[in-house]
C-alpha cells in the first residue's frame, strides 16, 4: 500500500492528498481504476465473501479445478461494490475479487421513503427499485424503522456495508445461485441514484446521498 506507485491521473492526485474523500474522488468525473485508490479513502473498508464455488472440467492432460468468488465491499455508510472473479486457487481469486468489487463502489441514496415510518433518518431506501442478472429479479421496497433486514442472507450482507438498516425485498427467479441473487440486489441498488428527486422530496423523505457524516457537515456549513 505505502509503495504504491499510482498509473491514473486519479490515483496520483489522492496519493498526493488533493482527493481526501470518494464525494471529491467521484465529482472528478475520473474513472477509478486502481484498487488502492478505494484503501485510501476507506481505510476501514468492511468486506465479506458472498459465494466460493468450485468447478471441476476433464480435459486431455486431465482434472482442472478452478474457482469462482463473490464478494462484497463497503464502508457502511452509504458506499459498497460488488465483484466476481475466477481463478485457479482460491486465496488469490478471493484478494482478486475484493479489487474488483473495490473498482466497481457506487454510491447509494438513503431516506426515509417508508409511509408507515415517517421519521426523516436516513435508515431505508427512498422508494421502491428492482434490479435484475440472469434468471434472478429482486424488488426492494422501503420498510419503516425496526423491522430490520427482512430479506435473504445474500442482499442481507450486501445492504449492511451499503449502510441500510430496514428493508422490504421480493425476489424471484434461481435465488439460490449466489452470483445472480448478489448482482440483482447491486443493481437495484444502483437505480436508487438514477431517479431524480426534487429539493422538496429530498428534505421531506430526508434523501442523503454517500457518507451520512459529509452531508450532516454540509448542512452545518450552509446553515
Amino acid at each position: 500500500m505505502y509503495n504504491w506507485e499510482p498509473k491514473t491521473r486519479l490515483g496520483r492526485k489522492v496519493k498526493r492528498g488533493e482527493i481526501t474523500t470518494m464525494e471529491a474522488a467521484l465529482a472528478t468525473r475520473l474513472p477509478i481504476k486502481e484498487p488502492e485508490i478505494v484503501d485510501l479513502l476507506f481505510p476501514e473498508l468492511d468486506d465479506d465473501v458472498l459465494d466460493v464455488n468450485m468447478v471441476q472440467r476433464m480435459t486431455d492432460s486431465g482434472r482442472r479445478v478452478r474457482f469462482t468468488v463473490t464478494c462484497v465491499v463497503g464502508n457502511k455508510d452509504g458506499y459498497v461494490g460488488v465483484g466476481t472473479a475466477k481463478g485457479k486457487e482460491v486465496g488469490p481469486t478471493i484478494r482478486k475479487c475484493m479489487d474488483n468489487a473495490k473498482l466497481k463502489m457506487i454510491r447509494v441514496r438513503r431516506g426515509c421513503g417508508s409511509w408507515e415510518c415517517g421519521c426523516g433518518n436516513p435508515h431505508t431506501i427512498p422508494f421502491e427499485v428492482k434490479g435484475k442478472a440472469g434468471s434472478v429479479t429482486i424488488v426492494l421496497k422501503p420498510a419503516p424503522s425496526g423491522i430490520g433486514l427482512a430479506v435473504g442472507e445474500t442482499a442481507k450482507s450486501i445492504l449492511q456495508r451499503a449502510g441500510i438498516k430496514d428493508m422490504w425485498g421480493f425476489s424471484k427467479g434461481k435465488t439460490r445461485t449466489t452470483v445472480n441473487y448478489a448482482l440483482a440486489v447491486f443493481d437495484a441498488l444502483k437505480e436508487t441514484s438514477k431517479m431524480r428527486v426534487r429539493e422538496e422530496q429530498a428534505d421531506e423523505l430526508g434523501i442523503i446521498s454517500g457518507v451520512h457524516q459529509v452531508e450532516e457537515n454540509v448542512s452545518e456549513k450552509e446553515g
